[in-house]
């Protein structure tokens, strides 16, 4: 089922929603530019640079984002492997900016502690979220528990009240894990998380997050050089880290497609693929 954020009407009293890059919007830009292209040189192309998806680098305050090089590479990567057609630079975006409701991914990555945003900005947010957002919250500390996982948690305890605390162990068996390719954990950079935390809303995902620096696999600079090295894993667990944002992007975009199992079994014998697949890169038991 695809769904996506949507535009509220704009009457007095309505939050801001999603301008034209809402997910269905989107999707049929998609297939209308596909259709555009199957007609041949003559047809005229309607869809514009906007059709196209593109992330959104979420900024809040004084925040420093240590991976400026993460979503270009995920978005090369994105259309490279997939049907979806990516801008590679992504939106910045702040709190309260019309640019907020333009993408609906948005990703904040850190490594150090911050400020909650203003009572503003958390509303901002939490409409966001609420009106069909995805948010991805990438830790770059390289340990579990430091300065900025704790900011992380006092930041979504203000936008996503809950009536227990603590962000909710993510379900390998989920659909995230499952959207584009099959997998069972969250690699990136490190592999010092065995387990993916989230909140949900109605049945949705909407903010995820993730200590194992998914960012810092993805940074790659001008001269084709990945900025780290993954550990322990290598090239193969990068590369795994890949599949694991696409993944999330295809979720940000399609949600709940495949809940349904049935055709797992199929999938797996077309590509072959095996359970052991990344098997090199060693998984911590769960506790």
């Amino acid at each position: 089922m695809v769904r996506g954020p949507h535009k509220p009407g704009r009457s007095k009293g309505s939050p801001p929603g999603f301008a034209l890059t809402t997910r269905r919007q989107w999707l049929g830009g998609v297939a209308a530019a596909g259709l555009a292209a199957a007609l041949g040189p003559r047809a005229a192309w309607a869809i514009g640079p906007t059709s196209k998806f593109r992330f959104g680098q979420l900024s809040l305050g004084s925040a420093w984002n240590p991976r400026p090089h993460a979503l270009r590479r995920l978005a090369w990567e994105l259309e490279k492997r997939t049907s979806v057609e990516a801008e590679l630079e992504a939106n910045k975006v702040a709190l309260g900016s019309d640019k907020l409701h333009e993408t609906p991914f948005l990703y904040f990555a850190g490594d150090r502690a911050f400020d909650l945003p203003t009572a503003g900005g958390i509303e901002s947010l939490r409409r966001y979220l609420t009106f069909g957002g995805f948010l991805l919250i990438d830790s770059a500390e390289g340990s579990v528990g430091g300065a900025f996982d704790q900011s992380v948690r006092k930041l979504l305890d203000a936008v996503l009240p809950r009536p227990s605390k603590g962000l909710e162990i993510i379900d390998p068996e989920h659909v995230a894990f499952k959207s584009f390719y099959l997998l069972d954990r969250p690699l990136g950079r490190l592999a010092i998380s065995p387990a993916l935390e989230g909140i949900s809303r109605d049945g949705r995902l909407v903010a995820v997050y993730t200590a194992n620096d998914l960012g810092g696999a993805w940074a790659r600079d001008d001269f084709g050089n990945y900025d780290f090295p993954c550990e322990p894993g290598g090239e193969q667990q990068r590369e795994l880290s890949f599949r694991f944002g696409v993944n999330l992007a295809m979720y940000a975009l399609c949600l709940d497609y495949k809940t349904d199992q049935v055709h797992v079994p199929f999938i797996m014998k077309r590509r072959r693929w095996r359970p052991e697949d990344g098997a090199n890169v060693p998984a911590k038991p769960r506790k």
